[in-house]
């Protein structure tokens, strides 16, 4: 039986009580106060030069919009608005809805005819362009998948709709024709071949999780497994520059694509393996990549509600630092300031740079006004 003064810590809590405690009356004897933490010198600085730069850039795209082409005034307004919520970007979602509708439509009547699906994938392939190595690469492997290229566009226009509120019977009638028709693709083989992972990396997870959102099969598990497989970080040092991009913009693109693009928060502890492996390599990934690819690294620990992460500050103050005052954007690796080749780029550094305390899903879109225009 311990003695009047001996204190037997039974938990770690109680330990920690006992210490707190113990601490006060420490300080209330000699007649201190605990004082909250000082915040750390510059943050707000830095904080008001990221909203800077965010706020020149987007006033810069703003302006410039309606001049861009439809593809680039559609995935800026989806981003902005998902990031605001601003009413300003309803009008071109709006008009990307209505083109989707008969898109789709357009395909649904079509998928009847035999022969149908591998004609579009032909056509695809022929449109493929070849301009650089990467792309050269790309349409080689995609021609070895036959109709693989037109299922992979028709799954890309369904889950827009989906984001939408549009795939349903009232606004496309007849869509489970559709859907049928992916389900009986074979995307196992694709998604899991050790060569399309080596060239299409991103776009593979894009897949996986619209598969998995559509409801037509869930690779998720094993799609993730063999990325791992194909790429674990003790073989970066291997990787081609090339190979290693296609890697890390991979991985960002496993977590941006759980998010519905960035509709919803995605949880940290199911994407520990992309993050850890983020932080153990921002300075090889900032070596080694570009604005791009490190800056959906950073939006990656953002959408994992991970905002005071280093590596976020980092990367942050790397975008600033590659900000052009004078064209008012992130220029391209070459230096070029074309809008419309950097629409991609520079949406994402406003995302990085300024991002929100909740984001916006959708918007859902009302299928009869659309049908109506």
């Amino acid at each position: 039986m311990p003695g009047p003064c001996v204190l037997r810590v039974r938990s770690h809590a109680q330990a920690a009580g006992f210490l707190l405690w113990l601490l006060a009356v420490v300080c209330w004897l000699a007649g201190c106060t605990v004082q909250p933490a000082a915040p750390v010198p510059g943050t707000q600085d830095k904080l008001a030069d990221y909203a800077r730069v965010a706020g020149a850039i987007r006033s810069r795209y703003d302006q410039a919009l309606p001049s861009l082409p439809l593809s680039k005034q559609r995935h800026y307004a989806q981003r902005l608005y998902r990031l605001t919520g601003e009413s300003r970007y309803l009008p071109i979602i709006r008009a990307h809805g209505q083109r989707l509708l008969s898109r789709i439509d357009a395909e649904i009547q079509a998928l009847g005819v035999p022969g149908h699906a591998e004609r579009r994938a032909a056509e695809s392939l022929a449109a493929y362009p070849v301009r650089t190595q990467k792309q050269r690469r790309r349409k080689q492997m995609r021609a070895r998948w036959g109709q693989v290229i037109y299922a992979e566009n028709l799954v890309f226009d369904l889950v827009q709709a989906k984001y939408h509120g549009l795939l349903n019977n009232e606004a496309l009638p007849g869509h489970q024709r559709a859907l049928d028709y992916l389900a009986g693709v074979d995307f196992r083989s694709f998604v899991l071949d050790p060569g399309v992972l080596a060239v299409y990396a991103a776009q593979v997870a894009n897949l996986t999780y619209y598969l998995h959102g559509l409801g037509i099969i869930d690779l998720r598990r094993d799609v993730i497994a063999a990325f791992r497989r194909k790429y674990p970080p003790q073989r970066d040092r291997l990787l081609t520059d090339a190979e290693y991009r296609n890697k890390i913009y991979g991985m960002t693109h496993f977590v941006i694509a759980a998010s519905d693009y960035y509709q919803k928060p995605v949880s940290a502890g199911e994407f520990r393996w992309v993050l850890d492996e983020f932080e153990a390599s921002v300075d090889q990934i900032l070596a080694r990549t570009k604005e791009d690819i490190y800056t959906e690294v950073g939006i990656s620990f953002l959408l994992a509600g991970q905002a005071r992460h280093p590596v976020v500050t980092r990367l942050r103050d790397e975008l600033v630092g590659a900000f052009d005052p004078a064209a008012q954007m992130i220029p391209s690796e070459q230096g070029e300031t074309d809008l419309a080749a950097g629409e991609h780029r520079n949406v994402l550094a406003i995302m990085l740079l300024d991002w929100p305390g909740q984001l916006h899903p959708g918007p859902v879109l009302d299928p009869r006004l659309l049908h109506a225009q």
